[in-house]
């Protein structure tokens, strides 16, 4: 590890995408880093603050290209579509580089399940298996010690903390689960689409890939570690005309005799240690207004006592707690800091 008085030199790769600038805006505050090096194949050569011009005067920063950020770098991230974060990965490996990657290439545990939703493979099986899956509120001891870090997506960490304590303690049935979210625009990435084009998705509400979204393994996955046994569960995404957060509403089957307040509990004792875990007392909701532009995840716990169900609902900023807040979180654990280092971000009142 670095010695504590020197700044981390942090560089990013995919700079100028979403999480890209979000990292940028979260490390300029962040008391020990320093940002070294941006890069950008779209706009390499070109001044961040030009791009993004809420930055001016703030970080001027040129775009490069990826062999220069590694090459600046004690640590990189890499904001960039899946497929291309692996070689990334391993060049930085061999230069004692650290990698956290915003992408999926990392995520999965499973080749076949990477190949089935991803269209991929693993280039490195031993690389793979050197990485960490990056939720620190469920899985912090894996990613102590670790230099690959595998960021998770937005909607598996709205959902895996939603409903990983009820698994946990075995309040729920492990069939049944049903995840229902809806993100804001931003969680589609920079590039418009049909989707995203502001005419189209403005006044409008859709699900869509239902029970078809590349997230749904990744939610397995997660949630699979509570039982300790392989889970299958529905999972529908919506796209929400608003730009930042994720609503999930998760839905699983009460046991017998399991009442919420037993439930609340066990989850006001399970995440009572973690700083961006806030539990709403019973009878209250989340909203996504009360996360915004921070890395908290608000929880609320409800039963539907006619139909047996428990309902989690969770809040999130996809592009904080879902994206890059998140990443700096898993960079403050690797490299030794206090893990709330440069994430003292507080919501908007409104």
């Amino acid at each position: 590890m670095l010695d504590k008085d020197k700044k981390i030199k942090v560089g990013i790769i995919g700079a100028t995408g979403f999480a890209g600038v979000e990292l940028v805006r979260i490390l300029l505050k962040h008391p020990h880093a320093e940002l070294s090096a941006l890069g950008s194949v779209s706009f390499e050569g070109q001044a961040i603050s030009g791009i993004y011009p809420s930055l001016a005067g703030l970080c001027d920063l040129v775009c490069t290209d990826s062999q220069s950020v590694i090459d600046k770098s004690d640590l990189v991230f890499a904001c960039v579509a899946h497929g291309m974060s692996q070689e990334f990965a391993a060049d930085c490996a061999k230069k004692s580089v650290a990698f956290i990657d915003l992408g999926a290439d990392f995520r999965l545990e499973s080749e076949d399940e990477y190949k089935e939703w991803y269209d991929g493979e693993f280039l490195d099986k031993e690389l793979h298996e050197q990485a960490a899956y990056g939720l620190p509120e469920l899985f912090r001891k894996d990613i102590r010690g670790k230099k690959i870090i595998a960021n998770p997506g937005c909607y598996p960490t709205g959902a895996a903390l939603a409903l990983y304590p009820a698994l946990a303690g075995g309040f729920v049935e492990k069939t049944g689960i049903i995840i229902d979210a809806k993100s804001g625009v931003t969680g589609a990435g920079r590039s418009p689409s049909q989707t995203t084009h502001f005419p189209l998705c403005n006044e409008g509400f859709a699900a869509y890939k239902i029970a078809a979204h590349r997230h749904t393994p990744e939610i397995e996955q997660s949630l699979s570690h509570a039982v300790g046994q392989e889970l299958a569960l529905t999972f529908v995404p919506h796209l929400l005309p608003i730009n930042r957060g994720i609503l999930t509403t998760a839905y699983a089957k009460l046991k017998e005799g399991v009442g919420l307040d037993e439930v609340y509990d066990y989850y006001e004792n399970f995440y009572k240690n973690e700083a961006f875990v806030r539990l709403k007392s019973l009878g209250q909701t989340v909203n996504l207004r009360d996360v915004k532009y921070s890395n908290f995840c608000d929880l609320a716990l409800h039963a539907d006592e006619r139909a047996g169900n428990l309902i989690v609902t969770s809040a999130i900023d996809n592009m904080v707690k879902g994206a890059a807040g998140q990443a700096v979180q898993n960079m403050n654990i690797i490299f030794d800091l206090p893990e709330g280092a440069g994430l003292d971000l507080i919501p908007p009142a409104f």
